[in-house]
């Protein structure tokens, strides 16, 4: 620009100098701002359109937003004062509101049980993973069902068991794809994790009977219970109000909560933090999966899930519990994570905690039959049940519970027996199975860990040849014992002569007829213990001369013998 010009412009007046910028803007907002001449792209919170030649604004106006008196909106958005002559590859913005809607979808991504899916024309169809839902549709999830919706925007909806949803509106945005997006709760419970839609201008309401949440992407969850509806939101904001919306509606931020009843928008509390669990959980064992929460004087229940992700979009269980003790069944081995939430009094849930657990429970280990308790014998025999499709055993014996001092470690055994000499103490014993899996062996966790005490083994029975009419017995004993005593005339203790309890360490019998016996006692303890027989002892009954009254008769040198 010349100074001449310069100068010139400086003498204008402000008013005739903003009528020219006025009016001049459209030209210069053509030379900054231009594209491919018909072509669209999203330019949030509007849409672009590049002019093509011949233009106006009320065609455009009818074209995309099939109101022709629109014109007017675009006009003033575009600062367009007169559309007769738009250059071409003009950058003409229409505002998202304005343009119409068409029908959206949205795609079944997780699925536990057995949800029903009710079209819009009251066709009931099987639900299955990659599975397109529309709008008007309702969804049942049932006792132990559970389902993850995926819109096309990214946003997930999740809806737990015993919950019945509707998608009363499911659409989008004609060019731009702005979603809008509206859920109807009926029953139990929806989590949404919706993304950002400031941008394009996308709405997301969830509604119920009582109450309606508005979001602009965020992450809560909407539920209904006795008392109304609860709002729960762990990121972003959510707008809650009635259905009336009677100026009363609150903005939620994370970490808030609240109750919409009968009576009006319940005031915002803060939500019960993550629980704590017990330690001891990370790895399972057991195909009963357990968790211990530490206990909470605000938490009155718990909503816990099983999740093969850390969103827990694909929840595989789920289950709520008064007390602070979980457990599921019917988990296959492999890597979940557990998602819990303290309920408090008012049954708002809590910010979630989740954590990942391996579980590693098979094959199963065999039930120990013995040693338990003690042992009363010169060795220690291990037994155990015979596992399914076990290769072999893995036995270990330890001084301690931790099995860090491991005295014996046997991880081939074919058998479900073994056998092993210890000095008396006190051990503790496990045992694994292995199997063949794959070309690889795969040995499972071991199973409940046994303690016992080897004790010195039962005494034998002391022996000697007296001249009464009576023998006797007498062997070591502890307080509280009772004993089995038997005499047989085999070592295999086939034909026995005498089988009798007695709570006293000893026996005495009339002396019996001339030969060879056979001699064992068995101990039960105090605790009830039964322990193993004695060394089995050889007992010789001499003959002998008697008087007429049954008495040995004696010489010098003791009891006379006969016929030896």
């Amino acid at each position: 620009m010349s100074s001449d010009s310069t100068h010139l412009l400086r003498r204008l007046p402000v008013s005739t100098l903003l009528a020219a910028l006025l009016t001049y803007s459209p030209l210069l907002m053509a030379a900054k701002v231009a594209g491919e001449p018909g072509s669209i792209v999203a330019t949030p919170p509007d849409m672009t359109y590049y002019a093509l030649q011949g233009d106006t604004l009320n065609g455009i106006a009818k074209r995309f937003t099939n109101q022709s008196r629109n014109w007017e909106v675009l006009s003033k958005r575009n600062q367009i004062a007169d559309d007769r002559a738009i250059p071409i590859g003009t950058a003409i913005r229409i505002p998202a509101d304005l343009l119409p809607e068409e029908a959206s979808e949205a795609r079944v991504v997780a699925l536990a049980g057995n949800p029903t899916y009710t079209a819009a024309d009251g066709i009931e169809t099987t639900l299955a993973i990659g599975t397109v839902v529309k709008e008007g549709s309702k969804i049942t999830t049932g006792k132990n069902g559970f389902l993850t919706l995926a819109f096309p925007d990214e946003s997930r909806v999740s809806i737990p068991s015993n919950s019945q949803v509707s998608l009363s509106k499911l659409r989008k945005t004609k060019y731009i794809a702005s979603p809008r997006t509206e859920i109807s709760l009926s029953e139990g419970k929806v989590e949404s994790r919706v993304t950002s839609l400031a941008s394009n201008k996308g709405r997301f309401e969830v509604r119920s009977p009582l109450a309606v949440a508005g979001v602009r992407g965020t992450h809560f969850r909407v539920g209904i219970n006795a008392d109304g509806t609860s709002n729960e939101v762990l990121e972003g904001g959510v707008a809650v109000g009635t259905t009336s919306k009677k100026n009363n509606e609150l903005l939620l931020p994370a970490g808030k909560g609240n109750i919409i009843g009968a009576n009006g928008v319940g005031k915002a509390v803060d939500l019960l933090p993550p629980p704590v669990l017990e330690t001891g959980y990370a790895v399972q064992t057991r195909p009963t999966v357990q968790f211990i929460a530490q206990k909470s004087a605000a938490a009155v229940a718990y909503r816990v899930q099983i999740a093969r992700d850390a969103q827990a979009l694909d929840v595989l269980a789920e289950n709520r519990y008064k007390e602070n003790r979980f457990k599921f069944d019917g988990l296959e081995d492999g890597q979940y994570f557990v998602r819990l939430t303290a309920i408090d009094a008012l049954g708002l849930e809590g910010l979630p905690l989740t954590t990942g657990f391996t579980l590693k429970a098979r094959p199963e280990p065999p039930f120990s039959i013995q040693p338990k308790n003690k042992v009363r014998a010169d060795g220690v025999d291990f037994t155990w049940t015979d596992a399914a499709q076990a290769y072999a055993y893995h036995l270990q014996v330890a001084k301690d519970a931790e099995f860090k001092n491991i005295l014996l470690d046997q991880p081939d055994i074919k058998d479900v027996q073994f056998s092993s000499s210890l000095p008396q103490g006190e051990y503790f014993w496990r045992i694994a199975t292995v199997i063949q899996k794959n070309g690889q062996f795969d040995q499972g966790p071991y199973g409940d860990i046994q303690k016992f005490q080897k004790l010195a083994p039962q005494a034998t029975a002391s022996f000697s040849d007296s001249p009464g009419k009576q023998i006797s017995f007498n062997w070591a004993a502890e307080p509280g014992q009772k004993f089995l005593i038997q005499i047989a005339l085999d070592t295999a203790f086939k034909t026995l002569y005498l089988s009798q309890e007695s709570d006293q360490a000893e026996l005495k019998i009339p002396r019996p007829s001339a030969g060879e016996y056979y001699i064992r006692v068995r101990a039960t303890d105090a605790d009830g213990y039964v322990g193993a027989f004695s060394a089995t002892q050889k007992i010789t009954v001499q003959s002998r001369w008697t008087t007429s009254d049954g008495e040995a008769v004696q010489s010098g040198s003791g009891a006379v013998r006969s016929g030896f």
